[in-house]
């Protein structure tokens, strides 16, 4: 009736799913930056200073949001690669445990752009404990 453990299929799935959503979420906030740049520079040759800094904040946080993305899309992807290890050891290996925990922290913060990690975090959560979890 209930599930005593992780469902190592729905996992494996969810990875795969948050790595292609990944990439093109990175793709598409790039694309927005280049035009963002763009507009910057249409803002410096018309005088509008104020506006091109309030620009260009926006970008570097934009620059900053897709590089977590590209770091949690290579956690996800070693991940993917270890899956067996994952599947097989009970307790948390040492080579994965910096991945798995990131992975658990940045889920709440991106499960916006990315609603799989949610249900990742959950996973692996249930697998290694509520302790590792917080």
């Amino acid at each position: 009736m209930f599930a005593s453990g992780p469902n190592y299929n729905k996992l494996k799935t969810n990875l795969r799913l948050a790595i292609n959503r990944l990439k093109l979420l990175e793709k598409k906030k790039t694309e927005l930056a280049q035009k963002a740049r763009k507009e910057i520079a249409d803002y410096l040759t018309t005088g509008k200073i104020e506006r091109a800094k309030i620009r260009v904040e926006h970008i570097i946080r934009e620059d900053y949001l897709v590089e977590a993305m590209e770091v949690t899309e290579m956690y996800c992807d070693l991940l993917l690669a270890r899956y067996g290890l994952i599947q097989q050891m009970k307790d948390l290996d040492e080579g994965l445990a910096e991945a798995i925990s990131s992975l658990i922290w940045a889920a709440p913060r991106l499960q916006t752009d990315v609603a799989e990690l949610k249900l990742i975090a959950d996973q692996l959560t249930l697998k290694y404990g509520k302790p590792y979890g917080q």
